[in-house]
């Protein structure tokens, strides 16, 4: 455009320097059509240069444009590009989220899988067991039930009689002394061929008491329920010469103390 625009001003000058040489060469003697003809090419010659001039504006106005409208582009494309960057990101973050979420989730499958199958071998297990017993259970009850039908009634036992038979009468007809102050003596079980029954026999101590003084530690723990410290502090603190010297000692406290009172003993 700057070319063009020199073009015109240089063609400009030449027709205005032609028209002022000619004008000087004739001396004054210039006639009126070539006047008029050097003026119409000066105004073509300044209507084309006008016309040059708005091109050119024209032409700047539109670059102007096109580098605005460049540079719009330009951020525009910018912005796209942090977009993609930032959900290509986010993407990426996304996935190697999932993923990890993906592989929790199989150990947890597996896990739980294996968890499984050892419940379901435990409950094989425990139904197994359960047949088992049911199975001894049954067969106990039949042993039983055969012992108690091959095991011989008891014996029948003579009812006691009410009163005492009277002695037959002696061959001479005298009636039997009787000693003054002595009791009659009653007919007992054997005189009338009742067996006699075993007595039970007398109840052990030992069997529903424990001797604090000479019990270990452990039976007190078994048998009394007693903590491992408490029988150690009971062992500690022998011999006792009365229970309550388990808590006079500080052996036990008052309230296990009567706990366990009625099962145990001091004897020697």
């Amino acid at each position: 455009m700057a070319i063009r625009e020199g073009e015109a001003c240089m063609r400009l000058s030449v027709v205005m320097g032609v028209v002022l040489a000619g004008t000087m060469a004739a001396g004054g003697c210039v006639s009126t059509s070539k006047y008029n003809e050097a003026v119409a090419e000066a105004e073509a010659a300044k209507t084309d240069l006008e016309t040059t001039r708005a091109r050119k504006n024209a032409l700047e106005q539109q670059v102007k444009t096109l580098k605005d409208l460049n540079l719009k582009l330009a951020s525009e494309a910018q912005s796209a590009k942090d977009e993609l960057q930032r959900i290509e990101y986010g993407r990426d973050k996304e996935r190697a989220s999932i993923e990890g979420r993906t592989k929790e989730l199989e150990q947890k499958i597996k896990d739980l899988s294996a968890q499984h199958r050892s419940l379901r071998n435990d409950y094989e297990d425990v139904k197994r067991h359960n047949e088992t017993l049911k199975s001894l259970v049954s067969r106990y009850q039949k042993e039983l039930k055969d012992q108690r039908a091959v095991a011989p009634p008891a014996p029948p036992v003579s009812p006691r009689p009410s009163a005492v038979s009277p002695s037959p009468p002696s061959a001479g007809g005298a009636q039997p002394t009787t000693v003054p102050g002595a009791q009659a003596k009653l007919p007992s079980d054997r005189d009338f061929g009742v067996p006699l029954m075993p007595a039970p026999p007398p109840p052990k101590a030992s069997l529903s008491q424990l001797n604090v003084n000479t019990a270990s530690a452990n039976d007190m723990v078994v048998f009394l329920g007693l903590t491992k410290e408490a029988a150690d502090r009971v062992v500690a603190n022998r011999p006792y010469k009365i229970k309550g010297e388990l808590v006079a000692k500080n052996a036990l406290p008052k309230e296990t103390f009567d706990l366990i009172k009625d099962k145990i003993t001091v004897a020697p």
